[in-house]
């Protein structure tokens, strides 16, 4: 049943690896997170303005895995989590990436693809615009920010949104999110 999620994760941020997360996320374990990956770029002197960057990115990807996820599959190996999500921070030549993965119900895989494939689809300014869109028009869910995390992280990075479900079982898919947060300017 299903697949090994922590090697298909690591396999994909083999190198330079800054941070490795899995298991429950709350409050506590984003806080630990944030801090750490922020001394780790302040002690390989890495410039404000990318280490800002990030850290803002980061925030959003781990309000995502705290607000977003479902819960794991029976059977899944740790049964304690309520929320389960996995997290890689990776250096990479031009900045980093931010790999984030977590269960998702097969129900509401379709949906969440959808407003992917719109982000990518979209310019630079069109994800200004369904940004300011969405704060001005969207009421907020029981879970949070009225689906502005992934059009936030597409905004502040100016890059696609590289991902790709897993199935695991006939009920649950992976979610795997992989982030490129790089030196580039925004217009």
């Amino acid at each position: 049943m299903g697949f090994d999620i922590e090697n298909y994760v690591t396999d994909q941020a083999k190198n330079n690896v800054i941070l490795f997360y899995k298991g429950n996320v709350d409050s506590d374990v984003i806080n630990h997170v944030l801090d750490t990956v922020e001394d780790k770029m302040v002690e390989i002197n890495e410039q404000s303005k990318l280490r800002k960057k990030v850290y803002n990115v980061l925030v959003e990807s781990l309000q995502n895995l705290y607000h977003h996820v479902d819960k794991v599959p029976e059977g899944f190996e740790d049964q304690t989590s309520e929320k389960f999500g996995m997290l890689v921070v990776q250096k990479v030549d031009n900045g980093y990436k931010i790999i984030t993965g977590n269960f998702v119900h097969a129900d509401n895989i379709e949906k969440l693809e959808e407003k992917i494939k719109r982000i990518n689809r979209s310019s630079h300014e069109e994800i200004k615009e369904l940004y300011k869109f969405i704060l001005n028009h969207q009421r907020i869910s029981a879970k949070g920010g009225g689906g502005l995390g992934l059009v936030d992280i597409a905004r502040k990075t100016g890059n696609k949104l590289e991902y790709a479900f897993k199935e695991y079982n006939d009920k649950y898919s992976f979610f795997y999110l992989n982030i490129l947060v790089d030196e580039r300017e925004q217009i």
